[in-house]
C-alpha cells in the first residue's frame, strides 16, 4: 500500500516540485496539493493522508507563529506533519521542531532546489515520517560543498596517535542509534567523537538526553578539548568535528568550513582526521544514515591501519552510509546495532591482551 501524502505550500512551484517527485516514487502518492491549511484540512477528512507536508515559514511569519501554526494543524488534522523550513541566517527557525515536529527539511525559496540534490533527502524524510522514527532530517547550507580533499589534506604517512580512540558518524535514525551504542559503554572506554547529521539548533539538547542516560560524560564539543577516555564528544550542527594529536594526547578540533558531501558536520571529514593521526589506534563506527558521507574517509581509516564496523540492514533505518562504506572494502565487520558496542570492546580487549604480550615478551 502506498503512502499517501498531503502537501500544503502557498508556492506554486514548490507544491509542483514536491508532486513531482513524490508521484514518481513507486511507494507512495501525493494524494492532495493545497495553499493553505483550511483547504487541507477538507482533503484530509476525504483522502487521510498517511503524512502531511506543511509550509511551516512564510515570508511573513515569525518563528512563534510558525510554531503555533503547526501545532494548531497537527491537532487539527491529527496527522504526522513533515514541516519544510527554511533555516535564516541567525538560525532563528531551530525552535520550530524538537517540541512538536519530528522531522525537518529545508529547500530555500531564492534558490529552488536542485532535484537531483533533493530528491533523495525529501523523500527519505517521507518514509522515516510514514514509519514514525524520530530522526530529523536535514539539508546542508546553500554554500558550496566541496569534497574531503579540499577541507582535509590526506596524510601519506599516517601518525600513531598516543592512545586508543573511537570515531563514529550517524545520519538518518543516527540519534537513537548513538544512543543505543553509548547506553553500552563502560566508564574506561577510549574517547570517542561523534559526527552525527543534525539541525544546530538540536546539538545540545541531544547531547543532555544522553548525558542523562549514560554512564560516560557525553558533551557537545569545544575547540581544542583534551579527548579523555570515558567521554563522548558530539559535533556542533554547524561545524566539522576533527580529531588530533600532540605527542601526549588526542585534542578535538572544529572547523566551520564548507560542507563536505553535503554535509557540515561531515563524517568523512572526521574519519580522515583519524585516519591521518590516530592511524590502527582508531576505531571507526558507521551507523544508520542516508547517502554517502563516511566512506572515504573510513576506507582511509583502514589503509591507515584502523579497525572498522558497519551498523547492519536490519538494524538500520536507512542502510545508504553503512551500504557505501561495506561497498568500497572500508568495513571489517557487519554488526547489528545491539551488538556493536560488544563487538567493540571485545575488539579491544583483544588487542590490549596482545599488546600485554608483546610486552611481557620484550
Amino acid at each position: 500500500m502506498k503512502t499517501k501524502v498531503l502537501v500544503i505550500d502557498d508556492w506554486p512551484l514548490m507544491r509542483a516540485f514536491l508532486t513531482d517527485i513524490i508521484n514518481a516514487q513507486s511507494d507512495m502518492e501525493v494524494v492532495g496539493s493545497v495553499a493553505t491549511a483550511e483547504a487541507a484540512k477538507d482533503v484530509a477528512m476525504e483522502r487521510n493522508p498517511d503524512v502531511v507536508i506543511l509550509e511551516a515559514e512564510s515570508p511573513h511569519m515569525d518563528k512563534s507563529s510558525a510554531l503555533d501554526r503547526t501545532a494548531r494543524l497537527r491537532l487539527l488534522l491529527g496527522k504526522k506533519i513533515l514541516p519544510l523550513v527554511q533555516q535564516s541566517p541567525d538560525g532563528s527557525l531551530r525552535a520550530v521542531d524538537m517540541r512538536l515536529l519530528s522531522h525537518a527539511i529545508n529547500p530555500t525559496r531564492q534558490r529552488f532546489p536542485n532535484q537531483k540534490d533533493y530528491t533523495g533527502l525529501i523523500i527519505e524524510c517521507i518514509r522515516s515520517a510514514a514509519r514514525g522514527d524520530p530522526a530529523v532530517c536535514m539539508t546542508a547550507t546553500t554554500r558550496p560543498c566541496l569534497s574531503v580533499d579540499t577541507v582535509l589534506a590526506r596524510s601519506p604517512h599516517p601518525s600513531t596517535g598516543p592512545e586508543r580512540v573511537i570515531v563514529v558518524g550517524a545520519s538518518t535514525g543516527g540519534t537513537d542509534a548513538i544512543k543505543q551504542l553509548l547506553i553500552q559503554m563502560p566508564i574506561n572506554c577510549p574517547g570517542i567523537l561523534i559526527t552525527q547529521h543534525i539541525p544546530e539548533g538540536f546539538t545540545r539538547s541531544f547531547v543532555q538526553r544522553l548525558d542523562d542516560v549514560c554512564r560516560i560524560k557525553v558533551k557537545q564539543a569545544e575547540q581544542g578539548e583534551r579527548v579523555m577516555p570515558g567521554h563522548a564528544y558530539i559535533s556542533p550542527g554547524h561545524c566539522h568535528l576533527l580529531l588530533t594529536a600532540n605527542r601526549d594526547h588526542y585534542l578535538t578540533e572544529l572547523n566551520d568550513g564548507n560542507p563536505v558531501n553535503r554535509h557540515r558536520p561531515s563524517v568523512d571529514v572526521l574519519f580522515r582526521s583519524a585516519a591521518n593521526c590516530a592511524g590502527k589506534n582508531a576505531i571507526g563506527i558507521i551507523l544508520t544514515g542516508m547517502g554517502n558521507d563516511g566512506a572515504v574517509g573510513m576506507l582511509e581509516m583502514k589503509q591507515a591501519g584502523a579497525y572498522n564496523f558497519a551498523q547492519d540492514e536490519a538494524s538500520c533505518v536507512v542502510f545508504g552510509m553503512p551500504r557505501e562504506a561495506i561497498a568500497a572494502g572500508a568495513v571489517h565487520e557487519v554488526v547489528p546495532l545491539t551488538q556493536i558496542t560488544r563487538r567493540v570492546l571485545d575488539y579491544l580487549a583483544v588487542q590490549n591482551s596482545r599488546l600485554a604480550r608483546s610486552i611481557g615478551s620484550g
